[in-house]
């Protein structure tokens, strides 16, 4: 049985699944209708209006939804659909907590390195605003919070919608296309995206995604996604941080440049050098193999007694 096979554990009415994408994953249809249909003036206003509230307040009201979002789908998985949710998460007999640090640590490294190289070669538009105190609190919101956060995103993403839209489908690479798209679209309202652009900042959504969903399939189960995702946003938040990104923290470090992005440096770069270069490091390490059946196969109801009942 491979990972979209395990949706068959449960219950998988049309109408569950509706109800289930509706209730967790509006939140992210709301974002993307909200950013559709406001005047950039006004994104621009309610932007502004977060930035009065302190950092780590305004950072705790942004993560806690999350919270909630991910219980609801955790509930409405063992419940409504009557699935275990190990069988949300993973092939294996219990959840592999060390490709969830392997993958945090890859991710770690290189976030930390190149700040470090870059920092190194141009320190003059970063600007030291360590603060013990503040920044203590902002490790405690973290590390409580944005397992959520990233939780609530690879639940969704990967996890549900990825298996269902599979058994659905019937193979495996249209749910990993689809999923990378929406999970781009779902960051849409974020202000990095007015200020950066819209197609600039899906290119690296998407392609982060298409990462998540590829290390995903190869590796059957969501450990590896779980720590990059987790990496990425927990290091990102404590070490650096910009008035023009969704996230304002007392990180160590506060960048002064101009909002902008490079297409090749720091887009193209990262999503067609740096993102196979790691999957390349998970394949060696983890063994993968049979690329094509794995991202490209079909999905067929596995013949297996009892496969429904929750473990």
């Amino acid at each position: 049985m491979n990972y979209i096979q395990l949706a068959y554990k449960g219950r998988r009415e049309v109408w569950m699944f509706l109800i289930t994408t509706f209730l967790v994953g509006g939140i992210f249809l709301f974002n993307f209708i909200f950013y559709l249909t406001t005047d950039p003036s006004e994104l621009d206003a309610a932007y502004e209006l977060m930035k009065q509230m302190p950092n780590n307040l305004s950072l705790f009201v942004n993560l806690i939804p999350f919270a909630f979002l991910l219980g609801l789908l955790f509930l409405l998985v063992r419940y409504m659909h009557e699935r275990s949710l190990l069988s949300l998460t993973t092939i294996r007999n219990k959840v592999d907590f060390g490709r969830i640090f392997f993958s945090f640590m890859m991710i770690t490294i290189f976030t930390v390195g190149t700040f470090l190289i870059g920092y190194a070669i141009d320190p003059s538009e970063i600007e030291l605003q360590f603060n013990p105190s503040k920044f203590a609190i902002l490790c405690v919101i973290g590390i409580l919070l944005f397992p959520f956060q990233i939780g609530l995103e690879e639940y969704l993403f990967r996890g549900y919608l990825m298996q269902h839209v599979g058994i659905l489908v019937k193979n495996k690479w249209f749910p990993l296309v689809l999923t990378s798209v929406l999970f781009g679209i779902a960051h849409s309202a974020n202000p990095e995206v007015a200020n950066i652009g819209f197609f600039k900042m899906m290119i690296f959504y998407i392609g982060t995604g298409f990462l998540l969903g590829i290390m995903t399939l190869m590796d059957d189960g969501l450990e590896l996604a779980l720590g990059f995702h987790l990496g990425n946003n927990l290091i990102g938040s404590l070490l650096v941080t910009a008035d023009w990104t969704a996230l304002q923290t007392d990180a160590i470090f506060k960048s002064t440049a101009e909002p902008s992005m490079s297409l090749l440096s720091e887009l193209l770069i990262p999503v067609l050098v740096v993102y196979p270069i790691m999957l390349l490091i998970l394949a060696k390490r983890y063994n993968w193999s049979n690329w094509k059946e794995r991202l490209f196969g079909k999905v067929e109801e596995p013949v297996e007694e009892n496969y429904k009942i929750i473990e």
